[in-house]
């Protein structure tokens, strides 16, 4: 688990980044293809969604009860047709890439423009990680070049 600091504009400006966007969700869609036949089944999308362990009740020392498995079937069959925006029965890799960049951009302005901390898992394939390494990285960047200029102008 590691912590980093965001807000709005972190992850908005690595959505903006179609090529590190684009690395970023197909590294994950090519993950979750687990039979690599270039789209997301049903199953594999729910195997995906079961990993984040948002549907196990209310969370660690709640008495709140596990949803309804009727239900929560109804949930997942919900966020499948989200993703499956053409109805073929299948995710492919543009739908997946259109709902995540959907998605980011959501979290986005729920972020807001105030810096949070935010627990994120760095075992590989958090966006939000992703999002403040390309923000990092493009600090670091603007900061060499700047170092650069001045170096020059020395000279």
């Amino acid at each position: 688990m590691s912590v980093v600091v965001l807000d709005g504009s972190t992850v908005r400006s690595f959505v903006a980044d179609e090529t590190a966007f684009a690395r970023s969700v197909d590294a994950r869609f090519a993950d979750l293809d687990t039979n690599g036949d270039g789209v997301l089944s049903r199953s594999e999308l729910r195997r995906a969604l079961e990993s984040f362990r948002l549907l196990d009740g209310g969370g660690f020392g709640s008495a709140a009860p596990a949803p309804v498995p009727a239900e929560v079937a109804a949930l997942y069959d919900a966020v499948f047709k989200q993703f499956d925006a053409d109805g073929s029965g299948a995710v492919d890799r543009a739908e997946f890439r259109d709902e995540m960049r959907r998605i980011m951009l959501a979290v986005a302005d729920g972020l807001g423009s105030q810096p949070l901390q935010v627990a994120v898992d760095d075992q590989g394939g958090s966006f939000l990680l992703e999002a403040a390494e390309h923000e990092a990285a493009m600090i670091a960047a603007k900061v060499d070049a700047e170092r650069k200029e001045a170096a020059d102008k020395k000279e």
